[in-house]
């Protein structure tokens, strides 16, 4: 009977995929050689050093204490996995808020699986690891496939197939990448969604994500809502758009540009020259208010 896939080839895989310790002896100190590459050990707190690859950059610290709390009850109930580097030096492959919460309740030693594994498959089984055990944010999900791609030198469809994701779910994560620093850290804080982050880097322009962004946080705006949003802020300005209407007058731009900035939505401007309009979209009657509240009209 074939085992049940949890995502793609799955740390299960990765493990079993792990060359025989034969071949690996002849690159290995023999001190590493020898060490066991299965089953279980009960290895000191000490010898472990934490994995350089870890995706997760945050730990809530009340979630770790009372893990520790739970350890000093009941031990450890599943064993960390680590790789040996050489005699009493091991690595973290996946466990480290085991690891973490270990020291916190004054454990001298841990149970561990001792894995043979290369940088890339470090790395690939930390990522696998976390985002099957826990909930990454999606920017330490970006920030660990950007690095399988380029420190393990994997092309958007190869990861696709290392974390069970199709190419077009990669390809999301990654663009959050291109969002201005703020954003990103927002995302990373929860205090926007992947929705929400999605719809705004459908607009090109930075400064116009920016001002997306902070409205959406000081009017907490539904996903829709900044959809919409986003197709206002970036209409008129694709080729189509750009052949078929006139351009616009450099002072014209500018002041496309303030008045934008000033009523929080996409501000149009056309002239001919001698007339013209100004055009100032709203989203709902709530929004109408609101730009009636910056033109001081009762």
């Amino acid at each position: 009977m074939s085992k049940k896939k949890a995502l793609g080839r799955g740390l299960s895989a990765l493990l079993s995929d792990t060359p025989s310790d034969e071949k690996l002896e002849v690159d290995m100190p023999a001190t590493a050689a020898s060490a066991p590459t299965s089953g279980l050990s009960e290895i000191p707190l000490a010898e472990i050093e934490v994995n350089p690859f870890q995706p997760r950059q945050h730990f809530d610290q009340t979630s770790l204490q009372e893990l520790a709390d739970s350890i000093r009850v009941h031990g450890i109930i599943q064993p960390i996995t680590v790789r040996k580097l050489s005699r009493n030096q091991y690595q973290l492959i996946s466990g480290e808020r085991r690891f973490q919460a270990s020291k916190l309740a004054g454990l001298t030693t841990i149970p561990a699986f001792i894995r043979l594994a290369d940088d890339q498959q470090m790395l690939e089984m930390a990522l696998i690891e976390n985002i099957q055990r826990e909930n990454l944010n999606p920017i330490e999900i970006s920030l660990s496939y950007q690095r399988l791609i380029t420190e393990c030198n994997l092309k958007q469809e190869e990861l696709g197939d290392r974390v069970g994701k199709n190419r077009s779910t990669v390809t999301n994560y990654l663009r959050l990448l291109k969002l201005p620093p703020d954003i990103q850290i927002a995302l990373r804080d929860n205090r926007i969604s992947m929705g929400h982050a999605r719809a705004i880097i459908n607009v090109e322009d930075p400064a116009a994500q920016l001002l997306i962004f902070k409205r959406t946080l000081a009017e907490d705006l539904s996903v829709r809502k900044v959809e919409e949003l986003a197709r206002q802020m970036s209409g008129g300005s694709s080729e189509v758009a750009q052949k078929t209407k006139p351009a616009t007058p450099r002072e014209f731009s500018q002041l496309q540009g303030r008045l934008s900035s000033h009523f929080g939505t996409k501000v149009t401007v056309h002239s001919d020259g001698k007339k013209g309009d100004i055009r100032i979209p709203f989203l709902s009657v709530e929004d109408l208010n609101r730009i009636l509240d910056i033109l001081r009209i009762q």
